[in-house]
């Protein structure tokens, strides 16, 4: 190399895409194990020492082994795609067989040391080898997927503590997928994969400046996902750009013979990166629900930010119908969010009794939601610290009968109410492509109803100036200055390519992630 030549240009993990993560790859800047070795520097510089942000619950021990196994393929076979040798974290309701040395535990003491049925990865696990990823980790959780207790903060768990937001000091990171956003936030992994049920994905990508997406329930398989809902249940990408969470869509989605929702799905999936367009809002008909979307507990600051938003988009081409409210509106608020909650709670009884009874090993014994509540009750040392004590989500549950002819009416009203009345009703009767929303606790309650898309980016940042607010009297806060908030792209069933398509014009206008980063002290040092 001429002495006047400058070496190249190593990417900052910090915002690092895995296209440039890949293409560093490509050009052999750097190796798949020199990646790990940093991401694991990161972790560690972050996670349990400084800040204590507590977003990985553990670490993959095969994790380097992999890497020299795909960065060996890369130089002999080629690289499979856009994930060969990139590393992902998982959220730890998502099954892992255990040969690798780590645990799939929800967060709980009480499936400690447990094996998952059948003892195989998850089946979005499978398909993330197959496209050559290498699994980092397991990212910290709200324990049980936040169906603990509605009391409790987000991101906490007994096994991985209370984990935090990396824009403020023990800001709040949102449930329950928080570790899996904390770490993507900030560069821990690459990217990584949560669940949601209602809002476990999309409010931790708002909260943590990141895009998340929620896709269709059926389009990722829930297979050795450890359950809360099967009629809501989805398992979905989290990274700092759109085109990254295309990347991993495009890799997990498909049909799963052993979860028989995901063979509804289209015959023929598209290549969700074929969707990023700089022009997709252009003549895309979008509405703005103001009834159910909006209430008195919608920030200011988040209000006025969407304003700003929704006047970008129309610069940029769309046609906004400003208000498009749900025709269901009313009785939606009367009735939908507690349609929800008990049709959640029979499913966790049955779906997570199905779960625990299947497992390969359960050395504490714990085979029910039953035993589950016995547990926390017979170790409150490890289960109930000081400010968690409360498990009353479970208790109801527990006490919940099936599906009786009561309960199968009440789900045939959540499903009408989300969709006719809500989403498909407000879609048709405007003509419209998509429905826009900012962060606010019915957001993501609509889509979950409905089991619909939803993907959210980057909208804005608190002020300096705001007050921190403790949530439920507990240790984090929210809002408080700097945190992010999002702004969510909403549609009918199957309708991510369409949806990514607008999230990504949207985000390469405005890059609103790219005008803060977190904290100091929260900011890894570690690189390549």
């Amino acid at each position: 190399m001429n002495s006047l030549t400058s070496p190249p240009k190593l990417p900052d993990l910090y915002e690092a895409t895995i296209s440039e993560l890949q293409e560093g790859l490509d050009k052999n800047l750097f190796s798949s194990v020199d990646l790990v070795k940093a991401y694991f520097a990161r972790i560690e510089e972050v996670n349990l020492n400084g800040p204590a942000l507590r977003a990985v619950l553990e670490t993959n021990p095969t994790a380097l082994r992999q890497a020299a196994d795909r960065d060996s393929e890369r130089r002999t076979k080629g690289k499979r795609g856009p994930l060969h040798g990139i590393p992902i974290l998982l959220k730890d309701n998502i099954a892992t067989d255990g040969a690798d040395g780590m645990e799939t535990t929800a967060g709980s003491y009480a499936l400690k040391g447990s094996i998952v049925p059948d003892g195989i990865d998850a089946w979005v696990v499978q398909k993330l080898y197959n496209a050559g990823a290498i699994i980092l980790g397991k990212a910290n959780l709200s324990e049980w997927g936040q169906f603990r207790s509605h009391k409790l903060t987000g991101g906490w768990s007994p096994l991985g503590g209370q984990g935090t937001n990396a824009y403020y000091p023990n800001g709040d990171p949102a449930g329950s997928s928080s570790g899996s956003a904390v770490a993507t936030s900030i560069g821990l992994t690459a990217a990584s994969l949560g669940s949601d049920t209602s809002g476990s994905i999309t409010y931790p990508a708002s909260r943590n400046n990141i895009v998340g997406i929620k896709p269709t329930v059926g389009l990722t398989s829930r297979t050795g996902v450890i359950p809360i809902c099967s009629h809501q249940d989805t398992v979905g990408p989290l990274a700092r750009t759109v085109a990254d969470v295309a990347i991993l869509l495009s890799a997990i989605a498909g049909p799963d013979p052993d979860d028989e929702i995901t063979l509804s799905q289209p015959a023929e999936l598209p290549d969700y990166t074929n969707a990023l367009d700089v022009n997709a809002l252009a003549g895309k008909r979008i509405g703005v629900p103001r009834k159910v979307f909006f209430d008195d507990q919608t920030h200011p600051v988040i209000v006025t930010a969407f304003e700003e938003a929704v006047q970008t988009m129309k610069e940029m081409g769309a046609i906004i119908v400003d208000p498009a409210d749900l025709p269901a509106a009313e009785e939606l608020i009367e009735n939908g969010w507690e349609d929800e909650e008990l049709i959640c709670q029979v499913d966790f009884k049955i779906d997570m009794n199905r779960y625990l009874s299947s497992l390969a090993e359960s050395p504490t014994g714990v085979r029910s939601v039953e035993d589950i509540i016995k547990f926390i009750k017979e170790h409150p040392e490890l289960e109930q610290p000081k400010g968690y004590e409360d498990y009353s989500v479970l208790v109801q549950s527990n006490s919940t009968t099936g599906y009786d002819a009561n309960i199968s009416e009440i789900l045939e009203r959540k499903t009408r109410l989300s969709r006719e009345g809500g989403i498909d009703g407000v879609l048709e009767k405007y003509n419209l492509d998509a429905l826009v929303a900012p962060d606010s606790r019915f957001q993501a309650a609509a889509s979950a109803n409905a089991g619909y898309p939803m993907i959210q980016v980057p909208l804005g940042f608190f002020p300096d100036d705001i007050e921190p607010l403790a949530l439920n009297g507990g240790p984090t806060f929210y809002p408080a200055p700097g945190m992010p908030f999002g702004v969510a792209f909403i549609g009918s069933a199957w309708s991510e390519y369409k949806l990514i398509g607008m999230a990504y014009a949207y985000e390469q206008m405005t890059r609103t992630r790219m005008g803060r980063r977190a904290y100091p002290e929260a900011v890894p040092h570690s690189q390549l």
